[in-house]
């Protein structure tokens, strides 16, 4: 990377020249890269200007992390050039976190060297260790450090981050994800360039950090699969496709209905060529020897249009056809199924039988217990209570976050063949290990690449083909959509539609959700909310401050049940003003949270606002509590 700036017209002014580089935060020009005879791209070309919010989407294995590589200097393109405006800062989140695991969550977040970030670092040091704030207090007023320091508080809260004193080689790899986006939003670069920055949060996360771009004034460049995020952030969309960049002026929605408008062109344009070729080509096979200059002229036209017929579109795509076992009447059934760690349950008295053809998204918070309750399910966990009853006719295909173990040395054709080398598919036939590769978008050029080579997209689209070989009735994706990009997410999206055995999915991709399952499991502390609808519903419902979503028919209670659950007079018109105050509540907190993120200058309003909004969400968390004991005993 270099600090140059842009070049301009000859014929501007100074301050027009003055502005445009203000403005022009990168240029790429003319980028190339090849990894032996495989070339990703060739004359790349593309500029981000202060305030865009701009989006990189290609398939798996096209170059994306490659080209992020380059722009971030990590790699050297084989031609052309990038360049930064010197005046711009940059800050960047790529997949690997880059963090020091030896040093403090405190010492991660406020990593730069300046005098802001110092003051703040030494009054955060004597908070926790209780020592006298007063030097470090006055080195806050000196430098201003207040407003940022309230922002940061925000941000690391927003993202479940706290104990700053805790070493980050104690933390999972999400937490360390966590730390490294929190790092990126308070140093407040000019330029942001994010490579997946979606993954390893929660729901939670993923909105609030949808909004929190959305408002910023941060000039963002990220490769994401998160289709809403894509929706509702970017302004513009970049696709880079058969190695050359196509340039998309809107939104998700826009970009799939012009790239529509765009492949109808290509393919009557294409239509005409063949047709053209085929003429060209009786031609060139009647040609006399002696040719004469316009025949040879002729002739080389004719290989220019062979060339282009011969470079055949961008077409593959994800081919799912597989047969699934045949599965019985009893499918999985929890009876009052217990589970805790310590003092933290998962699961309190859990009661459920699945059915046949069910498809359930399963969410909650980071730590909630997703992972336990699909260990609960396979039987790879015992409950402390209850029990868990699977048919006898059930197979579980287990997509897991952890992947398939990867053999060193191990070729891609022998790690499926190890499965099977013959596949059933439905109606009857079958195909070969090769075959089956091949429709999972593995031409034969790599069946002999070795696994350890895959990219991170790759592996999942080989862990996701090891599952479905076993032919299973019962499919659970825990994080299926991390590493896969928008068009292999579709294809998935298309056979899991049409997918007739059970289906479970833990997934932080709301689009996903949305598109493929029937209602909701929410983790909430040992209980778990049966909600019918889709994901956005019913954060819908609770953004309109209605905590709870029609639930699930359930057998109807006992009478003695019944007459336990009536409320007084009392508390039915205490529950009727908590459902009107809760939503109140959460307006003003959302209000307070929106002065802190303000950036004023004044350190007293921000601090007497930082206490009000904690009295508030105490307050909240106390009504929210009293509505959930009210409403339960009214069920």
């Amino acid at each position: 990377m270099t600090g140059m700036s842009t070049p301009t017209a000859s014929g501007e002014g100074s301050k027009q020249r003055y502005l445009r580089r203000l403005m022009n935060y990168l240029s790429a020009e003319g980028l190339a890269k090849s990894y032996g005879v495989n070339q990703l791209f060739r004359g790349l070309s593309f500029g981000i200007e202060k305030g865009q919010k701009v989006a990189l989407v290609a398939r798996n294995g096209a170059g994306k992390s490659s080209l992020m590589r380059i722009l971030t200097g990590q790699e050297t393109p084989d031609e052309g050039i990038v360049v930064f405006n010197r005046e711009v800062r940059l800050g960047y989140l790529s997949q690997d976190n880059n963090l020091n695991p030896s040093k403090s969550i405190l010492d991660q977040v406020f990593s730069s060297d300046n005098a802001m970030t110092r003051a703040i670092r030494n009054y955060e040091e004597a908070v926790m260790k209780g020592a006298d704030t007063g030097p470090a207090h006055d080195e806050m007023d000196r430098h201003g450090a207040w407003s940022y320091e309230a922002k940061a508080r925000q941000i690391l809260g927003s993202l479940d981050i706290h104990d700053l004193d805790r070493i980050t080689g104690e933390l999972s790899g999400g937490q360390q994800r966590r730390i490294a986006l929190a790092r990126v939003l308070i140093e407040e670069p000019d330029l942001v360039l994010l490579d997946e920055p979606t993954n390893h949060l929660d729901l939670d996360m993923i909105e609030w950090l949808e909004e929190y771009l959305g408002r910023s004034g941060m000039t963002l460049f990220m490769v994401t699969h998160d289709r809403y995020f894509l929706e509702n952030i970017t302004d513009e969309i970049l696709e880079l496709e058969n190695g050359l960049l196509y340039r998309y002026k809107g939104n998700f929605s826009y970009y799939l209905e012009k790239k529509a408008e765009r492949e109808a062109l290509e393919a009557s344009t294409r239509e005409k060529e063949l047709n053209l070729y085929k003429r060209e080509l009786e031609w060139a096979r009647k040609m006399p020897r002696a040719r004469t200059t316009k025949s040879k002229s002729r002739m080389d036209s004719f290989s220019e249009l062979r060339q282009r017929v011969s470079r055949r579109p961008e077409e593959e795509e994800l081919e799912l056809e597989i047969n699934i076992q045949r599965m019985g009447s009893k499918v999985v059934e929890f009876h009052k199924v217990k589970k805790a760690f310590g003092t933290h349950p998962i699961l309190d008295g859990f009661d459920y039988v699945f059915k046949t053809g069910e498809r359930v998204g399963l969410v909650g918070r980071n730590g909630s217990g997703k992972t336990t309750f699909l260990n609960l399910l396979t039987r790879a966990e015992q409950p402390d209570g209850g029990k868990v009853v699977v048919g006898d006719t059930v197979v579980f295909g287990y997509f897991s976050q952890s992947g398939i173990p990867l053999k060193e040395g191990q070729r891609l054709l022998e790690s499926v063949r190890e499965v099977a080398d013959f596949i059933p598919l439905s109606r009857g036939k079958t195909i070969t290990a090769a075959q089956m590769l091949e429709r999972f978008m593995f031409p034969k050029h790599m069946h002999f690449n070795y696994v350890e080579k895959l990219s991170g997209g790759e592996r999942k689209r080989l862990q996701l083909l090891h599952v479905l070989m076993k032919n299973p009735n019962f499919l659970i994706l825990d994080e299926p959509t991390n590493d896969l990009d928008v068009f292999t997410l579709a294809a998935l999206e298309e056979y899991l539609l049409q997918y007739p055995g059970c289906l479970l999915i833990v997934s932080h991709d709301r689009y996903f959700l949305d598109k493929l399952v029937d209602h909701l499991f929410v983790l909430e502390g040992g209980q778990v909310r049966d909600i019918l609808g889709s994901y956005v519903d019913f954060r819908d419902l609770l953004k309109a401050g209605k905590r709870e979503a029609p639930e699930k028919s359930k057998p109807p209670k006992p009478k003695a049940a019944e007459k336990q659950g009536r409320l007084s007079f009392k508390e039915k018109f205490e529950l009727e003003q908590l459902e009107k105050e809760i939503p109140a509540l959460e307006e003003k907190k959302k209000n307070l949270e929106f002065q802190l993120t303000a950036s004023a200058s004044d350190h007293e309003t921000l601090m007497r606002a930082s206490d009000e909004l904690g009295l508030l969400v105490a307050e909240l968390d106390e009504k929210s509590l009293r509505w959930l004991e009210l409403s339960e005993k009214s069920t």
